[in-house]
């Protein structure tokens, strides 16, 4: 038998990381710390390619819900999902993003922003993915 994946369960996992993302990124939480710490202006930020950014974030959060939930497996229970996901942040992109942040001398500021979002995004698709089956 053959995994069955639920891509409303993806979708809706994929989805959460762009609230979550919105959220944490935010000024209120730690959008301005992040602008400093890349050197961003809100000048600067305007001429990007908005539809080209957050529709590839989207495809990619989708990849990342699909393969989260072909970890996961059809028998997980949201704790579980929530433990896989944090693993998956922490263990792998977490260490790979420090590692990429060492070589690019980039600060350990940044590195707790955007390595928390990924530890954060992805326990929350871990719980999304396991409690909708």
């Amino acid at each position: 038998m053959e995994p069955q994946l639920n891509i409303w369960a993806v979708l809706v996992a994929a989805l959460s990381t762009f609230l979550i993302g919105g959220l944490w990124y935010s000024p209120a939480v730690f959008g301005k710390a992040w602008m400093r710490e890349n050197g961003f202006t809100e000048e600067s930020l305007k001429g990007g390619n908005m539809a080209k950014i957050f529709g590839l974030s989207f495809f990619l959060g989708v990849i990342s819900a699909v393969n989260l939930a072909m970890f996961l497996g059809p028998e997980s229970r949201p704790e579980m999902g929530a433990l896989w996901g944090f693993a998956a942040g922490f263990g792998w992109v977490a260490t790979f993003v420090g590692t990429h942040y060492l070589f690019e001398r980039k600060s350990f500021t940044l590195f707790l922003i955007n390595a928390g979002y990924s530890v954060v995004a992805l326990t929350v698709m871990g719980v999304i993915l396991a409690a909708w089956k």
